[in-house]
């Protein structure tokens, strides 16, 4: 199968797709890589991979690219609250996280026999009836919401910008963070885990093996970074890093609001800094709303925690054996040295 983009979808299979069968117990209808790239999908990707690469953004759209786990969420947030919440007297404010900031191909993630059937009744559903009505769910629940959003849309994903619409930055503001891959890989383990549609059951020792070897779904990351990094200098592409944000939080906010326009004040940044920091947004952990245990292991859950974990930089210090970050390491270097970017990995121990 041939896609708009330019890529060739093939199904996984043999021993490839029993790998991947074994640790991931989510994947119930298969996996589909696309080349060039060899980027990894759910293979219900082939259904959207047109649809998304047609997509048409609006001029006063905000497009938030990240690969997974780098710090998306907490993007989302600040990005929405900049643009709509700055004096947090926003009706919308108590609302999910996910039911404010579309997540553009969340449909391909949630085909599978891990998940129960969403039912009508169900605060998603309701929620897409009331924002697209008319609209079909099986051509895309969250893709056709993020159509039906209104404007200014902030909108999410995790797609590389070569799976998007060719004429994106022509139209529309990006932003996109990065963060290093050691905190990735740890924060994307717990992830997979605690997510049904993942449903991860191998060690960590494998699942940073499937990232060295560019098989986790999204990746690989190197070649995402890559295509956002070549972009980062075109004047509707915002670039920056989770680490910076973190460190260096209300001299980001400033970057951001000059990009977006925003035109806050010291004391609605301020405002964007409190609301938005790690504490403030786990007390509220409102990320999927009613039902979220269609969605997660609970037991999982309760035992290494929910969505919100850390939210910390350099995370990753002590969780690797010598040996897996000394790979990680040299995949770092193979894969991401020609850009020079020196990864931040947190206060020195």
């Amino acid at each position: 199968m041939s896609s708009l983009s330019g890529h060739t979808l093939t199904r996984l299979e043999g021993e490839e797709l029993e790998r991947q069968e074994r640790d991931w117990k989510g994947y119930t209808e298969g996996l589909v890589r696309l080349t060039p790239g060899r980027w990894l999908f759910p293979a219900t990707f082939e259904q959207y991979a047109d649809k998304y690469y047609k997509f048409e953004t609006n001029p006063s759209d905000v497009v938030l690219l990240t690969y997974v786990k780098c710090g998306t969420t907490w993007l989302q947030e600040v990005v929405w609250t900049m643009r709509n919440n700055p004096n947090l007297d926003h009706p919308m404010a108590g609302m999910p996280i996910n039911a404010r900031v579309a997540f553009f191909e969340m449909d391909t993630l949630l085909k599978t026999k891990n998940v129960a059937p969403i039912t009508p009744d169900h605060p998603l559903m309701q929620g897409f009836k009331k924002m697209c009505p008319g609209r079909d769910p099986k051509n895309g629940v969250f893709l056709q919401m993020t159509e039906c959003s209104p404007a200014p849309r902030t909108f999410k994903s995790h797609l590389p910008l070569s799976l998007l619409t060719p004429n994106l930055l022509d139209n529309t503001k990006v932003v996109y963070m990065a963060r290093n891959p050691k905190d990735i890989v740890l924060s994307f383990f717990h992830h997979c885990r605690i997510f049904k549609n993942h449903d991860f059951q191998g060690t960590f020792e494998e699942f940073v093996q499937y990232f060295l070897d560019d098989d986790f779904i999204y990746g690989p990351y190197w070649l995402h970074l890559k295509e956002a990094w070549k972009q980062r200098d075109h004047p509707n592409f915002h670039f920056m890093f989770y680490e910076d944000l973190k460190e260096n939080n209300m001299e980001e906010l400033k970057r951001l609001n000059n990009f977006l326009g925003t035109k806050l004040t010291q004391e609605q940044l301020e405002n964007v800094a409190h609301y938005t920091s790690f504490p403030e947004m786990k007390a509220r952990d409102s990320v999927l709303g009613a039902g979220s245990d269609i969605f997660f292991n609970l037991d999982t859950v309760e035992k290494d925690g929910g969505f919100y974990r850390k939210g910390v930089v350099g995370d990753w210090k002590g969780k690797y054996t010598p040996e897996l970050e000394a790979k990680m390491e040299e995949w770092i270097k193979t894969n991401l040295g020609d850009l020079g970017i020196e990864f931040k990995y947190g206060a020195k121990e």
